[in-house]
Parts: C-alpha cells; sequence; structure tokens
C-alpha cells in the first residue's frame, strides 16, 4: 500500500468571505495537502474584487485547480479517492444546488459525490439574516451528512484583526476534516 498525502477538494463561490477559500488553500499547501480547486465565476469575480487575485494567482495557490464545467474531471467520480470537501465560501444558491443534488457543474457534482461516498463535507455558508429556504437547505444537507459551517468566529481568544479571526476558523475547518497539524485554539476556561 502506498502512501499518499491528504486530498482535499476546495470549492469557491461568488459569497462574500473568499479570504477564507483562500486561506484554507494557503494552509493545506503548508501542511502537505494536496489541492484540487474548483472555483466559480462569480468566485473568481469575488476572489478579484474582496482580495485583488486574478484567476492565475488563485489556481497557483492549489495543486490541482479545475474549470467548473469539466464535468469529466477526477473529483467527478468516487472513484477517485479524496479525504474531504470544503466549500468557502458557500453561496446559497450552490448550498441548494447541494441539498437538492443538482450536479450540474464539477463544483456541485464534487459535493454529492463527497456526500455519496459518505467522505466529510463542509460547508462554510455566507449570508445573513437566512430564510426559511436557506434553513431548510441547511437541514437537508446536514441529514445528509455535510457539515454547515458558518464561518463565525470567536472572540475567547482576543483576537486583534481580521487576520486573526480568519486563521482561526481556518485551523477549525481543518481540525473537522481531521488534519492533526491543525492548530486551532482551544478553549480553557475561565
Amino acid at each position: 500500500m502506498t502512501h499518499r498525502p491528504p486530498r482535499l477538494i476546495v470549492g469557491i463561490t461568488g459569497a462574500s468571505g473568499a479570504i477564507h477559500g483562500v486561506r484554507l488553500l494557503e494552509r493545506a499547501h503548508a501542511l502537505g495537502v494536496h489541492t484540487h480547486l474548483v472555483a466559480t465565476p462569480a468566485g473568481i469575480l469575488n476572489v478579484h474584487h474582496e482580495l485583488g487575485l486574478d484567476r492565475q494567482a488563485l489556481e497557483d495557490l492549489a495543486t490541482e485547480a479545475h474549470a467548473p464545467g469539466d464535468v469529466g474531471a477526477c473529483i467527478a467520480s468516487g472513484s477517485f479517492s479524496t479525504d474531504a470537501m470544503v466549500i468557502a465560501p458557500c453561496s446559497m444558491k450552490t448550498l441548494a444546488s447541494v441539498a437538492h443534488g443538482f450536479g450540474d457543474n464539477l463544483l456541485t457534482r464534487a459535493a454529492d459525490v463527497t456526500l455519496k461516498e459518505r467522505r466529510r463535507l463542509v460547508l462554510m455558508v455566507r449570508e445573513t439574516p437566512f430564510n426559511l429556504a436557506h434553513l431548510r437547505n441547511m437541514t437537508a444537507v446536514t441529514e445528509m451528512g455535510g457539515i454547515v459551517f458558518p464561518p463565525l468566529p470567536a472572540y475567547y481568544h482576543r483576537p486583534q484583526s481580521i487576520d486573526d479571526t480568519v486563521n482561526e476558523t481556518v485551523e477549525r475547518v481543518l481540525a473537522l476534516l481531521g488534519l492533526d497539524a491543525a492548530q486551532p485554539q482551544a478553549w480553557r476556561g475561565l
């Protein structure tokens, strides 16, 4: 049996909070995780608007990048072994597609494959306030085994910057994925 580095699919959609997906790619690279990126057109637009990165700069952060229309990519099949998938940030449109099994592009197909193969799927949903459709879609994904993880910062460790809150959120997600090298700050009590 050969050992391979962990494989993580990272999706980036057009919801606000592109920094979470970018930081996740950066931290995964530092941990030796093999990443497969799928960024939607709206995700690319948002990465550019919020962070000033173009498509190439974003794709350079991943081990491999796939176009959303490439439904023949390796990550579209359950026979290609991955360890987990994170959509960061996850728009309500993408949430609805995952909740209802619309594998109409590579991002939603990869999420569907992740669920059907009983692999860890984390959706960092970004919207506020939630309407009933959002809540029902989050419930549906949870019932299918996915994890809904809005990037809500913790304040008990007294973050001093937005970077502190983003880094802590990303570390919590990496720990949730089972990466032992993740370093979230644990609550130690009063």
